[in-house]
């Protein structure tokens, strides 16, 4: 029996299997979904937590429930995989090996990829909001937060949920109006695009939604550090932005084992072809969701977009026929 093995059991991983377990016959196929936990995290959700809106519940619910029958779930952390063997070794020493292989991992951020956001002031003045326990010690950090300079940062893209920071800022200029002290809070935005809406479309539209709640933009911020003594993001070019709490977004990278395996970028994202998903280096290697070095925006809804296509290409694929169908690249987001 041919083996399809899926690694991530997140939204992209989940939604294959629910998809295609129909589609490939099971006296033919196993197939297997592999993750750390039983934890499905609803991520968009960590959004609300600092502002009192979400509990942990309310994000958090078992993956077993999620996959279809007929889908085998293993638990544990992948520790290498070698494509030329067509094989994954999990960290317990249990190997898998597979004749189509999906990685699903999506991307997780990285503040130790910048000097001095793990320092002294993390989870004090510093924080994020993109992992659960982040979006938690923010909410602690809100509630003692009396005034002074509130600053919304993006080190670098891509970043799962682009518009996340923003919506941030709106939701946080909204808190601070209802405690009654919006008058003692500056917000600040910083990204190292040229701009908070980087499409002419988007700017036209959306660009008053930040001038009209007072929030000031700096742009063209490529950090290279944050100084920990004086409370300020460094610049590659020395520009300093000073914050009283900052809440930043650390480099997004994919998962560890990508890069070793030779499959991925400098971020350890898959390289695919943007329309098929394919690999560009092993033809039963397939990338889905945030894992991909797609120039698109990593999200739910991107998952959504290209999973039509996807899935026809995989059967097409174990069946031995070309590949027909290509995703165009739309994502639809809402703020």
């Amino acid at each position: 029996m041919k083996h399809l093995l899926v690694l991530g059991g997140g939204t992209a991983g989940t939604m294959l299997v629910n998809r295609l377990r129909d589609r490939l016959a099971r006296d033919e196929w196993r197939m297997t979904v592999v993750d750390r936990d039983d934890e499905h995290h609803y991520q968009a959700g960590y959004l609300f937590v600092p502002f009192g809106g979400v509990r942990d519940d309310d994000v958090v619910r078992s993956r077993r429930r999620f996959v279809p029958d007929g889908v085998e779930v293993l638990y544990g952390e992948v520790e290498r995989l070698d494509p030329a063997a067509d094989l994954v070794r999990l960290a317990d020493g249990r190997e898998l090996p597979y004749d189509q292989l999906i990685i699903a991992t999506g991307t997780t951020p990285r503040p130790d990829q910048t000097p001095g956001m793990l320092g002294t002031e993390w989870r004090r003045s510093v924080h994020e909001f993109y992992t659960l326990e982040g979006a938690r010690a923010l909410a602690d950090a809100l509630a003692a937060f009396d005034g002074g300079r509130f600053v919304a940062h993006v080190c670098e893209m891509p970043i799962k949920c682009p518009v996340a920071p923003l919506e941030l800022l709106f939701l946080a200029d909204a808190h601070f109006r209802e405690r009654g002290i919006r008058e003692r809070v500056e917000l600040v935005y910083v990204t190292p695009l040229d701009g908070a809406f980087t499409t002419p479309v988007a700017a036209a539209r959306l660009g008053h939604m930040l001038e009209a709640r007072g929030i000031a933009v700096e742009a063209d911020f490529v950090v290279e550090r944050i100084d920990e003594a004086a409370r300020a993001l460094v610049s590659f070019d020395e520009r300093r932005v000073p914050f009283d709490l900052l809440v930043t977004v650390p480099v997004n990278m994919g998962a560890p084992f990508v890069g070793p395996s030779g499959l991925g970028d400098e971020l350890d994202h898959v390289r695919v072809d943007p329309g098929t998903l394919q690999s560009r280096l092993r033809q039963n290697v397939f990338a889905l969701g945030d894992a991909a070095d797609l120039p698109i925006s990593k999200s739910g809804s991107g998952i959504h977009s290209c999973l039509d296509a996807f899935v026809e290409n995989l059967v097409d694929h174990v069946h031995g026929r070309p590949l027909r169908h290509a995703f165009d690249g739309h994502v639809t987001c809402f703020v």
